[in-house]
């Protein structure tokens, strides 16, 4: 099995409602998020790939155009603001241009991540 996997990276705002007022994430605040996109295949294209890298460039326009430098629950709404939630939402999208993706994972720090596998 052949994998490959290419790193975005964008910040963005979220508030996470509902947890409690001393919870650090019910405030306001932000982070550096790292999304990794995951692909696999059995065989390798007539160029020996799984995929081209330069294929997946239209998640980095969707991403800078969508996410970057904004707050997240003006766009996925405050019920998908979460690192869970987050890798969900970019695997369907992800996985909806190329068959191959198998997972994505969300970072929202260098020492925490979520990751959608089906």
């Amino acid at each position: 099995m052949y994998r490959i996997a290419k790193e975005y990276h964008f910040s963005a705002s979220h508030q996470l409602h509902g947890l409690g007022e001393d919870h650090p994430c019910s405030r306001l605040h932000g982070h550096n998020y790292v999304v990794e996109v995951e692909l696999q295949s059995c065989t390798l294209n007539a160029h020996g790939f799984v995929r081209d890298y330069r294929d997946l460039d239209m998640l980095k326009h969707y991403i800078d155009e969508k996410f970057d430098h904004r707050h997240l629950n003006d766009i996925l709404g405050d019920d998908g603001v979460t690192a869970e939630s987050m890798a969900y939402h970019f695997y369907t999208w992800s996985k909806s241009k190329w068959p191959e993706v198998v997972a994505v994972r969300v970072k929202e720090t260098a020492k925490t991540f979520a990751e959608y596998r089906p």
